[in-house]
């Protein structure tokens, strides 16, 4: 199975993450406070490619970011 995409996505969520200053903690606070129970630990698993990614989270990653869904899916 190919993970290239799933990579791809996790290196932008970090890009974006780091862009807006929040470290891993604080954005899987700012997920949790949202109702998306993502720890730290997964948030780094996600943003290397190799955690898997739900739709609920995605939703809620797009909403705290503030970007279209487009940006998530480079």
């Amino acid at each position: 199975m190919d993970f290239s995409y799933e990579k791809a996505m996790g290196e932008q969520i970090r890009k974006l993450r780091e862009q807006r200053g929040w470290t891993q903690e604080m954005l899987s606070a700012k997920l949790q406070t949202a109702g998306c129970d993502i720890t730290r630990s997964a948030l780094a698993k996600i943003e290397v490619g190799q955690r898997h990614i739900y739709p609920q989270e995605i939703k809620a990653l797009q909403n705290i970011l503030q970007v279209p869904y487009e940006l998530l899916f480079v």
